[in-house]
């Protein structure tokens, strides 16, 4: 397989498609419509709000607030605060960073494991129906790409 490299040319032409295509996808993770439809589907009754940090704090935790509050781009206060719900809900716990003991860490609980688990099991449903009519192949190369699209913007 021949592997060449893109031309600055090339890649003018097509980022405002990419750039499209990236405020779509933003789009339609965002809209309510579609919270609503996943946590029906698990069986959940959480605030759309706080289903997005139970699901981070169960992949990246333990996490501090600050920086779940910069990943999901709102205010570290807020994000405190919905955090602390999501303890009252007995879905995570917080306790002190054993790097750094003026940081307090949310862990998910087994209860907010069992949530994740279900809104998983949700989506899965969900994206099986999307994409049941894609060739393996290109499947296959949009979840290659969208990794390497990602690694691309960390850096």
């Amino acid at each position: 397989m021949s592997i060449k490299k893109v031309h600055n040319a090339h890649i003018k032409v097509l980022l405002p498609e990419l750039h499209r295509s990236l405020i779509d996808i933003v789009t339609i993770m965002n809209r309510p419509e579609r919270d609503v439809e996943l946590l029906t589907r698990a069986g959940l009754t959480l605030e759309r709000a706080l289903f997005p940090l139970l699901v981070l704090v169960e992949r990246l935790g333990p996490i501090g607030v600050v920086d779940l509050a910069g990943r999901v781009g709102r205010d570290y206060t807020t994000v405190s605060r919905q955090v602390s719900r999501l303890e009252e809900l007995g879905l995570v716990t917080r306790r002190l960073s054993a790097a750094d003991k003026r940081v307090r860490e949310a862990v998910v609980t087994p209860q907010g494991k069992a949530a994740t688990d279900a809104l998983d099991a949700a989506r899965e449903q969900i994206a099986v129906a999307k994409f049941a009519d894609w060739d393996r192949k290109d499947f296959d190369d949009l979840v290659r790409l969208m990794r390497m699209l990602v690694d691309t913007m960390k850096d």
